[in-house]
């Protein structure tokens, strides 16, 4: 029998994926899904489409939301990243991930250096369109779409990503 993955996810992939109206794609994986309370936070900041899907993510029995207990791991990251993405490096290398969901570049960086499995919101939307659970018809309008939604990614690496599609 092949084990649940272990991932865990920053805020950025979650708002995103919520714009798309992928997230819930996403989830319905046969796998654990960790928050932190810090990314929880930021997700739910403003009371919008984001803080509302949010909630019904909150409600899965797949979605754990745990603090990290490695704290000085916690305070050298949040040095130069942000708190979210502090928080779920330090409970991803805590908990021995599988993956890390992560858009920030600094934060990547720092992940990869830890060991950590790093995969992006593009990975994420490429194995949803790969598995057939969303449609990208056309490869330009759906980096529009991206654009559109303040998703920053450069023409070049976006089309790395999907050079297939």
């Amino acid at each position: 029998m092949v084990k649940d993955l272990k991932i865990f996810i920053d805020s950025s992939p979650i708002i995103f994926l919520v714009r798309l109206q992928a997230l819930e794609l996403f989830l319905n994986a046969n796998d654990d899904f960790y928050l932190t309370p810090s990314v929880i936070t930021e997700i739910q900041s403003k009371n919008d489409e984001i803080t509302q899907q949010s909630e019904l993510l909150l409600g899965k029995e797949k979605v754990m939301v745990q603090a990290t207990n490695l704290i000085s791991l916690f305070n050298r990251l949040n040095v130069s990243l942000g708190r979210g993405e502090s928080e779920t490096i330090a409970l991803a290398t805590e908990l021995q991930a599988d993956f890390i969901i992560l858009d920030d570049l600094a934060a990547r960086k720092m992940a990869i250096k830890l060991g950590l499995n790093v995969r992006g919101t593009l990975a994420i939307l490429k194995k949803l369109a790969q598995s057939g659970k969303i449609e990208i018809n056309d490869k330009n309008e759906f980096y529009q779409n991206l654009i559109n939604i303040k998703f920053r990614i450069s023409r070049s690496i976006f089309d790395c990503v999907f050079y297939d599609f």
